[in-house]
């Protein structure tokens, strides 16, 4: 689905990451940890298209990223939803509307979907929020509502950034228990987060794979998490 091949991403402080090689193949889980500024999000912006690789190569469901016009970059983003780490909203619209912006931007009319979100309002557990807007929600609220914005458009691939990071313990759990889902329904799933006993949990439930970015290289994270 993504495949990066000795990747290296660099920017005007020098390089960041260097000789990067995965493959998330379908149905996967992946955890991927390292200390503030190693350069996680940046790896997630190289697999979602928001940033390009400085060398190497990044096949994006089986096309190369440097040859994809504007066209293909936006088919292709359309089937990867990424739950930032900002959880930013327009304040001025209601909680619901929100979460089908990215129906909007693709041409989609949300009305006719209407259904299908009050369905995916209600598996995160926001259905009596649906009206509320976004300074009116909690913590926990806003990063499920990401999460819901994140699935709107049904994506193959969820690349959630640090999810759990302003979040207490009990919301961090209901969160990945969603994500856990989300994966046993065949999703591909990433996770950023430098929350080493939400990782420890996780194993518990799953097979998932943990990996850390160190010395601007990725590796497999060994027990000594």
């Amino acid at each position: 689905m993504i495949e990066l091949q000795n990747v290296a991403y660099s920017y005007g402080g020098g390089e960041l990451l260097s000789d990067i090689s995965l493959k998330l193949a379908p149905g996967s889980f992946h955890f991927l940890t390292g200390p503030s500024g190693s350069g996680k999000s940046t790896f997630l912006k190289l697999c979602y298209m928001g940033l390009f690789a400085t060398s190497g190569d990044v096949q994006v469901f089986g096309q190369d990223t440097r040859t994809m016009d504007r066209d293909d970059i936006a088919r292709n983003r359309r089937r990867i939803g990424v739950v930032h780490q900002d959880c930013e909203f327009l304040d001025h619209l209601p909680l619901a509307e929100n979460v089908a912006l990215p129906l909007t931007v693709a041409g989609r009319d949300p009305s006719a979907e209407a259904e299908n979100l009050i369905q995916l309002l209600t598996w995160v557990g926001l259905t009596r929020h649906k009206n509320a807007l976004p300074p009116q929600l909690s913590g926990g609220e806003r990063q499920r509502a990401a999460l819901a914005r994140a699935l709107i458009m049904s994506p193959d691939i969820i690349l959630a950034d640090e999810p759990t990071g302003n979040i207490d313990w009990e919301m961090s759990l209901r969160l990945l228990t969603l994500l856990v889902e989300l994966n046993k329904m065949g999703k591909t799933i990433v996770v950023a987060t430098h929350d080493l006993t939400l990782i420890r949990t996780a194993k518990a439930q799953l097979n998932a794979r943990v990996l850390r970015i160190k010395n601007r290289r990725l590796q497999l994270a060994g027990s000594d998490l």
